[in-house]
């Protein structure tokens, strides 16, 4: 029989976000059963927790839902006997986000938050916090799930895999942004929409497309030539080549224009970092800080609208339609990142992959990929996931030498003398956060 007196722990409980997912809680109380909500966060981010607690509990009272809400310091006491727990951390907060994306600017490389040196200095960071979270779950909540939401969220997943024996996957908001853009690019409901997406976090690619049944591939192909909207908040809406796009034969990612179109996305990041000195980073403490002023009104009793511009969009429906399908075992297909074993043939077993997969009680279970990988997709995708075997090394272990190779191989670094000195001047930069290299 079903538990009804549910117990969830978010670890990052004073994110911005999490206004979104306490509303996804609620609209989805009746069929996910939160009793004990637990908020977690660490002392310095005690003034953003009071206030997005605050915030949590007039929404809870105003729907009148039976939550039990806790905001704590406390990650074991949040933890024991948990029956999900999610991650949703930012290690070093804003200010090293900032350093993320202004260190690989200095050398003429794309500084970004998830991917490139950046997504490498932020991984470095926040798999060994992940890691002790995890060890903590295998003791005190060993039947638990914990559902990584943290970026670069690929990396961390598959740290955990490696590295711990807990029941575990990653999420992320873009598979089910990218049916959301292609619904509105087609004019029909989402609900109509089926898409076979496969790859790593942040570099995967939608090869299939069907509506009412029938494959409309090549025509959404067409049309997302020089369409705008087919990206994620951060990330420049830079329109597609209709000749390029064929030539994929699939629908690439937002990210991918970092790789796609290199060189006018480093303009881009350039012009503004030159120009005015900041990145997206800063954009984003703006945001955050008037969304916390919106956060801190006692009138305000709902999620606002305002989230919306963080670049959070679907973030509560991609994790909440994720919980409670194990909760129901619904057996429905979602978009996750999970180990390998197999599906992607060309790749190890024991590595994270985002794929199609069929969630139930016991976790989420990849779909066979119908659509042949072409050489074009292989190549690109074999790159980058070895540049995150190496770097989930060098963050779990400390490892120098597989960091030095990770940013030699990663196709927005790419030479040895660029790759050592990026290393260096990350690990000095971070070193208060990064024991693992001491």
């Amino acid at each position: 029989m079903k538990k009804d007196n549910l117990k969830v722990a978010v670890m990052g409980g004073g994110s911005s976000y999490t206004p979104e997912l306490v509303e996804g809680f609620i609209k989805n109380h009746s069929v996910f059963p939160v009793r004990d909500l637990y908020l977690v966060d660490i002392e310095p981010g005690r003034q953003k927790l009071e206030t997005v607690g605050n915030l949590a509990k007039r929404m809870i009272e105003k729907a009148g839902v039976p939550i039990n809400l806790h905001l704590t310091f406390d990650r074991r006491e949040a933890i024991e006997g948990a029956d999900f727990i999610t991650t949703q951390m930012r290690i070093g907060m804003l200010d090293a986000r900032s350093r993320d994306e202004k260190i690989p600017l200095k050398y003429g490389l794309i500084g970004q938050e998830t991917t490139g040196a950046g997504g490498f200095a932020k991984a470095l960071r926040t798999v060994p916090v992940v890691l002790d979270i995890a060890k903590d779950i295998k003791e005190l909540a060993p039947d638990a799930f914990m559902i990584n939401f943290t970026n670069p969220a690929g990396i961390v997943t598959e740290a955990v895999l490696k590295y711990s024996g807990i029941r575990t996957m990653g999420l992320c908001n873009l598979p089910i942004g990218t049916r959301m853009q292609i619904a509105k690019l087609c004019e029909v409901d989402v609900s109509k929409v089926d898409i076979e997406m496969f790859g790593i976090n942040h570099l995967n690619w939608t090869t299939r497309i069907v509506v009412d049944g029938v494959d409309i591939t090549s025509n959404v192909l067409n049309k997302a030539a020089g369409a705008s909207g087919l990206t994620m908040k951060n990330i420049p809406d830079f329109g597609w080549d209709a000749e390029f796009l064929q030539s994929v034969g699939a629908l690439p990612c937002g990210y991918h224009r970092y790789y796609y179109m290199k060189d006018k996305a480093f303009e881009d990041m350039n012009k503004k970092f030159l120009e005015k000195g900041t990145t997206r980073a800063d954009d984003v403490k703006k945001v955050e800080a008037e969304l916390f002023e919106l956060y801190k009104d006692p009138n305000l009793a709902i999620k606002p609208p305002q989230l919306e511009q963080r670049g959070g969009a679907y973030y509560s429906e991609a994790a909440v339609n994720l919980i409670k399908s194990i909760y129901n075992n619904t057996r429905d297909i979602q978009t996750v990142n999970v180990r390998n074993n197999g599906i992607i043939p060309f790749l190890p077993d024991d590595v994270s992959v985002e794929v199609n997969c069929v969630i139930d009680s016991q976790g989420a279970h990849p779909v066979q990929i119908a659509s042949p990988i072409s050489p074009q997709i292989r190549g690109l995708l074999q790159v980058v996931k070895a540049y995150e075997e190496l770097a989930v090394k060098a963050a779990a272990e400390g490892d120098y030498l597989a960091g030095l190779q990770a940013l030699t191989i990663h196709p927005l670094v790419g030479t040895a003398e660029l790759a050592k000195k990026l290393l260096d001047e990350i690990i000095s930069a971070n070193k208060e956060y990064l024991p693992q290299f001491k």
